[in-house]
């Protein structure tokens, strides 16, 4: 390695981690110039709010710039290649995200495929094809290029050491995260799963236990996910499309901010509640929200999932009033067959 004054350094060491991060990813087509078609990196140091934003991707990050420079007055229109909006999370929660996004005043365009994006002077036009075919123009003076971010794994010398990445970029590593070499261990963007800040930290603190000889363990399917438009969206555990394709035998429950005393009161109406639940167990298998305060209500449901609770063992714990909290309670009611109280 080389200091910042260019002079070479060994470091000696027992276990290394690999903890590099990501970078954003681009689609063919698209070249960023990081000028007028961005990043999440340049869209964090603009020098003046666009007049009209072009966003790609329907995803976190797109959907998250896109609120922030909405609210700072920006026209925004966002294109989609899928058909839905978020698509990691509950079908539920991008339908609901789209729909206040849409009364805000974003544009999206779902089903629309984006063949190019060229720059003249200070305009950006982006050419996609709906889902018939047809070509269509965006026309903005910034294009934010938010389709996902890919692992910071090159000029890392893995060759040298007989680490291979995946097709993806992403280092391979085993039960413990440790990699194909002895005592080096890869953490956080650079490896499979979510690209999460807080997923990276459990496996830090997983990778130091294990290499003080504990036995940690990490259950990734309750760290949850947060979207942080507003009002916010969160969940935990499998989502209903998952447990379709196993044709689990689950039941559904929901309870909307509409009948939320707290939301009423603070005017933040928009959003649910919706938990699933497996139908013989009771046991909570995943619990979805959009509403405001839900990236520290989802708080809540992680512990409900790491402790195995049941809906009823939910429902029947008490909740302070008027909170924002209550909503879980009232959704884990329904799920058990049970009316909500305050609907």
């Amino acid at each position: 390695m080389k200091d910042n004054a260019g002079s070479e350094q060994t470091v000696s060491t027992e276990h290394t981690i690999i903890a590099t991060g990501s970078k954003p990813s681009s689609i063919p087509g698209v070249t960023c110039d990081k000028k007028r078609v961005i990043t999440s990196t340049e869209a964090l140091s603009l020098k003046e709010v666009p007049e009209k934003l072009i966003v790609i991707g329907g995803g976190v990050i797109g959907l998250e710039l896109g609120s922030v420079y909405n609210r700072l007055g920006s026209e925004v229109q966002v294109v989609e290649y899928l058909d839905r909006l978020v698509a990691g999370m509950d079908i539920s929660l991008g339908k609901e995200v789209q729909r206040f996004l849409k009364k805000q005043g974003l544009q999206f365009y779902l089903s629309h495929n984006v063949q190019s994006a060229t720059v003249k002077g200070k305009s950006v036009t982006v050419s996609a094809k709906d889902k018939k075919g047809k070509e269509v123009e965006f026309s903005g003076d910034y294009c934010l290029v938010a389709v996902g971010r890919r692992p910071y794994t090159e000029n890392l010398g893995l060759d040298k050491i007989g680490i291979v990445p995946d097709e993806q970029g992403r280092i391979p590593v085993n039960e413990h995260l440790e990699t194909s070499v002895s005592g080096i261990y890869a953490i956080g963007d650079v490896i499979a799963g979510a690209l999460l800040a807080h997923k990276a930290e459990e496996e830090g603190v997983f990778v130091a236990e294990t290499i003080v000889g504990q036995k940690p363990h990490i259950n990734y399917k309750s760290i949850p996910e947060v979207l942080y438009t507003w009002p916010e969206a969160a969940g935990v555990g499998f989502t209903e499309d998952e447990l379709k394709a196993e044709n689990y035998n689950y039941t559904t429950g929901s309870f909307p901010f509409k009948a939320l005393g707290r939301a009423r009161v603070s005017m933040d109406t928009d959003g649910f509640v919706k938990v699933l639940a497996d139908k013989d167990t009771d046991e909570i298998l995943g619990i979805h929200m959009v509403g405001a305060r839900a990236a520290d209500l989802i708080a809540e449901a992680v512990v409900a999932l790491e402790y195995r609770a049941s809906a009823e063992d939910i429902a029947r714990m008490s909740h302070a009033h008027p909170t924002y909290a209550e909503a879980i309670k009232e959704a884990m009611l329904d799920a058990t067959g049970k009316r909500p109280l305050h609907i």
